[in-house]
């Protein structure tokens, strides 16, 4: 189905939290654009000489490698429970997992379904180096984000499916 191969993620950009100290001790918190495949060394080793930031508490900007005096990544907050949330089947909403207000259209479900595939799909992050615990989060909201859309769709055939008897009339009698 998919050729692992052929993915190319190499324009996408990520963005990683970071704290970045310039010339005069000035320091910057914020998030540093970062290829999907790639990390911080890449961007600060590349023969660039600005690189794109974006402060926390400001508008995105370029900052020059010149004055850069350290860069230092910030932790990301670990999410609690990250496996049990994923598990959480009792809780359990197709629509909320698709990201579309119950009752939408179809079409709508459809296209939700798209693009929440393209962006959870293990293939995607196949070249990356992920942790383990990513990885399985990925593989199993890519489970999810498909058993949603198999029972939406389920549930659309049989309103196609009723709505179709409801058109045929119940008795029809033998004349002509």
């Amino acid at each position: 189905m998919f050729e692992r191969n052929k993915i190319d993620n190499s324009r996408e950009m990520g963005a990683v939290g970071v704290e970045i100290t310039v010339d005069g001790g000035v320091r910057l918190s914020g998030k540093l654009s970062v290829p999907v495949q790639g990390s911080i060394a890449d961007i600060l080793n590349n023969p660039a000489p600005f690189m794109e930031f974006e402060p926390y508490a400001g508008e995105r900007l370029y900052l020059a490698k010149a004055s850069l005096r350290a860069v230092r990544p910030l932790a990301a907050e670990r999410v609690p429970a990250l496996a049990n949330r994923v598990r959480d089947i009792d809780g359990f909403d197709p629509w909320q997992a698709l990201g579309v207000a119950k009752g939408a259209a179809f079409e709508k479900v459809k296209a939700a379904f798209h693009r929440a595939a393209l962006a959870y799909h293990p293939d995607r992050y196949a070249s990356a180096e992920l942790p383990a615990e990513v990885r399985s989060y990925l593989e199993a909201m890519a489970r999810r984000i498909n058993q949603a859309y198999a029972v939406l769709e389920q549930a659309h055939e049989d309103a196609q499916r009723t709505a179709a008897l409801r058109t045929q009339p119940i008795y029809a009698s033998g004349q002509r």
